[in-house]
């Protein structure tokens, strides 16, 4: 009997008498006495329990070693304690010989495969191909598989065509660090790994395709966050022709709410048309432009009726506040949730109750009594409400007042429901800001974006007030990708870039390639980015992203399976003109 004639996920009662052969790893024995034993087998479809009911061939078994793989041929047969807790419960196999296919040479495993999850992560990383044999894991990389092939044909079916974009192309400003490759025919010179496709897939439109997507590889030197690996990670890049911001929304949410209410673990998703957010008002509302709107609380200013109480830190500052009700912390509660609101914003949060019979009670409640009623008028409270508050420049409040609402929504059940997933477009970002560093005007989100009003808005419109046809795509509190209406115009696109001080010689030195196409005559168009990795990491519910990626790095973006990075021999560097300077060591 050549190969396996089953999988060790099939057999089934209506497979009883036959004779068959399945392979797999050797998965554990429940030994009962010297001459029976069940040995479970597992491969990439399930498991199969084999009883061995002789002594010769329990001595077989006892050569070999957790992990191997082996070929066991046999009879199947009906179990007489079936379980419905795999699929093969009804049925074993009772083995005529068991085959050594690939021996496991080590007594000990760096860890239970069962239970890997449960092990440190750099020795997960390390051995993350016996990691992978964990069905738990491996069903997190089966799942991206059944997403991405799903997210495929919806874009096959709207009409978009896949084409893949270089790996090695030039240095680009993307807002992170390049992967630089040195060039071996031209020293000196370097590639670089695209940070996005985004100027290859604005070439496309202007060479002529309508609407182009790709499951785009993407390298960018970033360090690693929970929802963010470093080095690489993938997106549905796409870009439609002769199309403006209404096109792209109208594709994704058609695209995206029926994958994640098919394979997420919440099984609903938000139905077009998502919401839609100004980056001001999310802002104001929110406290965040990543609101999760599984919330009801909201940010509501406070500076008119708190900023002159008396309270120091309120003092000229504005004050957000965040008003919950039924909210029944303890005083420990509420200590850990400031201070995990600080951790978290780099600014503190402060408190106060309303108390049964309409007063203050708690935290900062004392500076507020002479104005008590002025603050509930301001605030709509009424008794049993606790009122989170925050203060500080305007956007430092804001984003300490957003943590204070997410924080607070996620210990309030009643407030939070959290069981769906929730989309909205955040819009009209601002074209302009000023850098924190620079002091100077700079780009605010995408430098290649249409402003609203085109050159008009340009000529005669305050820079810090033009908005652009920017939007990203926000789901559960998790920026999902940003977008944008581009800028195709040469000459709008150089007034845009006049402004934060760089003339048209910059503009056609840093992209020859899109300003000279442009010049050619160029459609209109827009498109959009959602990353893969950050889909997938919501759709399973997982908090880390390293847990739905095959081979991740680790936070220090290190392959430690693999020992990347990793020294070269001088041959290699000097076949690319490379000369390794090691930095000076700080006494």
């Amino acid at each position: 009997m050549q190969g396996r004639t089953h999988t060790c996920g099939e057999l089934r009662i209506g497979d009883v008498g036959k004779k068959v052969k399945i392979a797999g790893w050797y998965d554990n024995l429940r030994r009962v006495s010297k001459n029976l034993g069940f040995l479970i087998l597992r491969d990439f479809y399930g498991v199969t329990q084999v009883v061995v009911e002789t002594e010769e061939m329990m001595e077989i078994v006892d050569g070999i070693n957790y992990e191997s793989t082996i070929a066991v041929t046999g009879e199947v047969r009906e179990r007489s304690n079936k379980t419905n807790t795999i699929a093969t419960g009804e049925i074993e196999v009772v083995p005529e010989s068991i085959e050594i296919l690939g021996k496991c040479r080590y007594n000990e495993l760096p860890f239970q495969i069962a239970h890997s999850k449960e092990s440190d992560e750099n020795i997960r990383l390390k051995y993350r191909y016996l990691d992978l044999r964990n069905p738990a894991v491996k069903d997190r990389i089966v799942l991206r598989s059944q997403i991405v092939s799903e997210l495929r044909a919806s874009m096959n079916a709207h009409g978009f065509m896949e084409i893949t974009t270089p790996i090695l192309t030039c240095s680009s400003p993307e807002g992170a660090r390049d992967y630089l490759v040195p060039s071996r025919n031209h020293p000196g010179k370097f590639y670089a790994l695209p940070q996005a496709p985004q100027q290859f897939k604005q070439l496309l439109m202007a060479s002529g395709f309508d609407r182009y997507f790709q499951i785009a590889p993407c390298f960018r030197d970033e360090d690693a966050r929970a929802d963010r690996s470093p080095g690489e990670f993938y997106q549905l890049d796409m870009e439609m022709a002769f199309a403006d911001q209404e096109d792209v929304f109208a594709v994704l949410e058609d695209v995206l709410p029926p994958v994640f209410a098919k394979y997420g673990i919440y099984k609903t998703a938000s139905a077009a048309p998502f919401k839609r957010i100004s980056y001001l008002d999310a802002m104001e509302t929110y406290g965040t432009d990543k609101p999760d709107l599984r919330i009801d609380l909201v940010v509501t200013d406070a500076t008119a009726c708190m900023a002159d109480c008396g309270f120091g830190p309120f003092a000229g500052q504005t004050v957000k506040a965040v008003v919950v009700s039924g909210f029944e912390g303890t005083r420990k509660v509420i200590d850990k949730l400031c201070a995990d609101a600080e951790v978290q914003s780099g600014n503190k949060a402060y408190w106060f109750r309303v108390d049964k019979d309409g007063s203050f009670v708690g935290g900062i409640s004392k500076f507020l009594q002479e104005r008590r009623e002025a603050v509930k008028e301001a605030l709509g409270l009424k008794p049993g409400d606790f009122v989170g508050v925050t203060a500080g420049k305007k956007s430092a409040a804001q984003k300490t007042a957003g943590v204070l609402r997410r924080i607070l929504g996620e210990a309030s059940p009643q407030h939070m429901n959290k069981e769906c997933y929730e989309f909205c477009w955040i819009v009209d970002f601002p074209m302009y800001e000023i850098g924190e560093e620079s002091g100077e005007l700079e780009f605010c989100h995408n430098p290649f974006s249409m402003p609203q009003g085109g050159m008009k808005a340009l000529e005669e419109q305050e820079p810090l007030e033009i908005l652009a046809y920017q939007y990203d795509l926000v789901c559960n509190g998790v920026e999902l990708s940003s977008g944008a209406v581009r800028n195709h115009d040469p000459e709008i696109m150089v007034k845009a870039f006049q402004m934060v001080g760089l003339g048209e010689d910059d503009v056609k030195a840093k992209f020859p390639a899109m300003y000279n196409a442009f010049c050619y005559g160029a459609p209109p168009h827009a498109g959009i980015a959602p990353g893969v990795d950050r889909m997938v990491m919501l759709i399973a519910g997982e908090e880390s992203i390293r847990e739905i990626i095959p081979f991740p790095m680790n936070k220090n973006a290190q392959d430690v399976m693999m020992g990347a990075p990793a020294t070269v021999e001088q041959k290699q560097l000097d076949d690319v003109h490379i000369r390794i300077v090691e930095p000076e060591k700080k006494e």
